[in-house]
Order: C-alpha cells, then sequence, then structure tokens
C-alpha cells in the first residue's frame, strides 16, 4: 500500500507544478501570453501526469482486492517485484498516450495569436481555437477517453464488487466496518478524480470549464494527502503524539 501511495505522492506534486505555478505568475503580472512550445509542454506533462492517476488507481484498487479476498497471501502475491510490475506499466502507457495526443495537437494549424479559453493549455480549448479540421482528432479522443478512462473505472468497479461480496461474508459487524473501513480513502479519492473530470470533459460551457478545471488539477492533488493522511492510522498516531508532546512541553 505504501509504495502505491509514495508513486501518488510523488505523482501529485509533478501535477500541480505543471499548471499552478503558471496560474500564479499570470494572477501576480497579469502577463498571459505563453509560446507555443511551452504550450505544447505544458499539454503533454498535463495528458502525462492525469492519464498516470487514471492508471495508478486501477493499481491501487488492485492492491485492496488482493488485501481483502486473499489477505493470508497478500504479502506473496503483492511482493515488491509485483508492485513496480502494476506501477511501472501506468507511468509508461501514460507517457505514450500523452505523446500521441500532444502530437495530434502539434499537427493542427494556429493561425496568428490564439486565445485559449482556460488558464492553462487544455486539450478541448486547444482544438476549439484550432483552424484544422479536427473531426478525427474528436473522434481518437473519444475512443482514447474510453482506453483511459472508461476501462480503468470498469477494472476499479469490479475490484469493489469483489470487495464488497468479500465483506459481507464476515460474519461480525465489526469486522465488515474494520474492513472496509481500509478502502474509504480510495473509494474518497476515485469519486472525486473521476467525478471532477467527467465534468470538465462532459459539458461544453467555457465558464463551467474553467471552474472544473480549477478542481480537477488541485482539488484532486490536494484532498489525496489529506484524506490517505486522515483515513491512515500510522499518521494519526503520529499526529496525536506529536500534539501531545506540544502540549506537555514547558512554558519559555
Amino acid at each position: 500500500m505504501y509504495f502505491f501511495l509514495s508513486n501518488l505522492s510523488v505523482l501529485d506534486n509533478l501535477y500541480v507544478s505543471t499548471t499552478l505555478p503558471k496560474l500564479l505568475y499570470i494572477t501576480n503580472t497579469g502577463y498571459h501570453f505563453v509560446s507555443y512550445n511551452a504550450c505544447m509542454a505544458q499539454l503533454y506533462f498535463f495528458l502525462f501526469f492525469a492519464d498516470t492517476e487514471s492508471f495508478l488507481l486501477t493499481t491501487m484498487a488492485i492492491d485492496r482486492y488482493v488485501a481483502i479476498c486473499f489477505p493470508l497471501h497478500y504479502a506473496l502475491i503483492m511482493s515488491r517485484r509485483v508492485c513496480v510490475l502494476l506501477a511501472f506499466p501506468a507511468w509508461f502507457m501514460a507517457a505514450v498516450n500523452a505523446l500521441i495526443l500532444t502530437c495530434f495537437v502539434h499537427d493542427l494549424t494556429f493561425k496568428g495569436i490564439k486565445v485559449v479559453d482556460n488558464f492553462f493549455c487544455d486539450l478541448k480549448a486547444l482544438i476549439t481555437v484550432s483552424s484544422s479540421d479536427t473531426y478525427f482528432l474528436r473522434g481518437f479522443i473519444l475512443v482514447d477517453g474510453m482506453f483511459i478512462g472508461a476501462v480503468p473505472m470498469l477494472l476499479i468497479l469490479t475490484s469493489y464488487a469483489c470487495i464488497i461480496s468479500t465483506i459481507l461474508k464476515i460474519k461480525s459487524s465489526v469486522g465488515r466496518r474494520k474492513t472496509f473501513s481500509s478502502c474509504t480513502s480510495h473509494i474518497i479519492i476515485v469519486v472525486v478524480y473521476y467525478g471532477s473530470a467527467l465534468c470538465l470533459y462532459m459539458q461544453y460551457s467555457q465558464q463551467q470549464d474553467k471552474v472544473f478545471a480549477i478542481m480537477f488539477v488541485t482539488l484532486v492533488p490536494m484532498l489525496n494527502p489529506i484524506v490517505y493522511s486522515l483515513r491512515n492510522k500510522d499518521i494519526t498516531r503520529v499526529i496525536q503524539k506529536t500534539l501531545n508532546n506540544i502540549r506537555t512541553m514547558p512554558a519559555a
């Protein structure tokens, strides 16, 4: 579990570093211009990290499935080698997919200075301002979205269907509650991530685009450490111990 959480932690730091520094720069200086190459670079890394999170949440669901459905064999099944074999494809497939989409957008025509109606170079916003025929690209994005979003979500739902089935077989209500509580952090993050992603890419209001874009690029990375910290007994124990030490410190 901690192996995947460390991957998620690194991902969240990289994720917010793609968009928020530029947003803060624009807010402080009022300078709204971005070069074409910088825009393409931002698009690539945003897609890369967003896709990685989708795949990584799927591997974490598999981890929870093994932990609950095969608890006695968990250490044997989820060895370090297996964890690496699950995490590496998440990063690799996301990198390749982001590169393909960025190459498609790079081949589009953008005549003159274009106004991207968003606070970062979003895929949908760039397609809107392009003067090229984007029919094929829009179709490709739809199919790609099924691979990046629908397939991982289906695997997550399948994992939790098996998890719930196993939990219902536990006779003790305390045991059921304790077992299910080990999944609540992941469930919250999955709902927030896919909920904000669907709101961002399944509606067509430009004003709402900006609102949901803010949620997608800030809310998810911000909630991940908060949710997992508050739901993790080890971290909670350390926080309580630190607070108790502060209270018992003698006054200067």
